[in-house]
């Protein structure tokens, strides 16, 4: 097992990951009597039993179950978890575990961040998503115009991420995951591109030996930036390569048809054909979609996404301003620049990504 240290801002914290460590969980919680486990009914179904083995065995402990992915982080499962909590009686001195993925993680911080203006919160992920979403303490709900459009910057006390539950996922959620994986590694270090290739070519090997560590390179990177920029005013903005995009095709969806690393996926192949025009990159697109589609992804725009639709979309975006969206792209691997693109561009580029072009 290996603790890595993430700096944000004012605030130090652990990340401790490996295989079995949730066995640490009793004694790095015996300070709070009095807990609220947050996770979701396909999480809680597998893993809730050996998560309460290793609680603390005097604190009192109360656990909601909001429904799986997107659906648990709307207007409602907030308030529902949030009267949850009232019920329950926290108090400034409890702690709430977030148990699950990255929506779950989402979730539960930000019930964490805004009630009473704030009581702490672990992550314990179990996921290959989470690797990313559980570090550097952005945690929100979605808005049905936008996604992550209402929550707080609010980090953890601690990240516990015991890899041994990544044994549990569906290929789908492997998948969507491991998105985010190669996105550390288009943001940060052709290598670790290289290294990630090697070790995964295809999607029967996403789930091998070499993964933890994978993740733990992943980690890091994020820590890097988080570091540098903990609200996300500058370069921390560099880690939604893939997302401007990403976010709209999840939002026109409904938050129910792509998972998030689907859309991201898509989101990056297209950010890559944009910087080739606009920053002039040199990479080669058609060999890196071609392992994307050795490991499952579908890289093409779906057919009945359309353009306008998702360029309002893209308006909302975070990253937005002036009426003006802005996209993460790569001057060369490892380079990445925030920029205006034009909306000819994009809407060019668009249809030729539809079609599975990429020239």
């Amino acid at each position: 097992m290996e603790t890595i240290i993430i700096e944000a801002g004012t605030k130090k914290y652990p990340v401790y990951i490996g295989d079995g460590a949730i066995s640490r969980l009793d004694a790095l919680l015996e300070d709070y009597t009095n807990l609220m486990v947050i996770t979701d009914r396909h999480v809680g179904a597998l893993h809730l039993n050996t998560l309460k083995a290793h609680l603390p065995e005097g604190a009192e402990t109360n656990v909601y179950t909001a429904p799986n992915g997107e659906e648990a982080k709307t207007f409602l499962i907030y308030k529902e978890a949030l009267d949850f909590a009232v019920k329950c009686h926290l108090d400034r001195k409890s702690c709430i575990l977030a148990f699950g993925g990255g929506a779950v993680g989402d979730l539960a911080g930000f019930v964490a961040a805004t009630y009473m203006r704030g009581i702490a919160f672990i992550q314990i992920p179990t996921t290959i998503l989470a690797h990313d979403s559980a570090v550097g303490g952005k945690v929100a709900i979605n808005h049905p115009l936008g996604k992550n459009l209402v929550g707080a910057f609010y980090q953890p006390e601690f990240v516990l991420y015991d890899t041994s539950y990544l044994a549990t996922l569906p290929e789908v959620q492997l998948r969507s995951g491991f998105a985010e994986l190669i996105k550390h590694a288009l943001i940060s270090d052709e290598g670790f591109l290289d290294e990630i290739k090697r070790a995964v070519p295809n999607e029967q090997q996403i789930l091998n030996a070499k993964l933890p560590g994978l993740l733990k390179k992943g980690i890091k990177v994020k820590a890097g930036f988080v570091k540098q920029d903990e609200k996300e005013t500058g370069v921390r903005a560099y880690l939604n390569f893939g997302h401007t995009l990403g976010h709209a095709l999840e939002a026109n969806g409904g938050f129910g048809g792509l998972t998030h690393g689907e859309a991201v996926i898509i989101g990056m192949v297209y950010e890559l054909l944009i910087s080739r025009k606009q920053t002039g990159l040199e990479f080669d697109v058609a060999a890196f979609t071609e392992w994307l589609g050795a490991l499952g992804y579908h890289w093409k725009i779906p057919q009945q996404a359309n353009f306008e639709e998702i360029y309002a979309y893209m308006l909302r975006d975070k990253k937005t301003i002036a009426h003006k969206p802005r996209f993460v792209l790569l001057r060369k691997i490892g380079e990445p620049v925030m920029a205006e693109v034009d909306e000819d561009l994009l809407r060019s580029l668009f249809g030729q990504l539809q079609k599975g072009g990429l020239c």
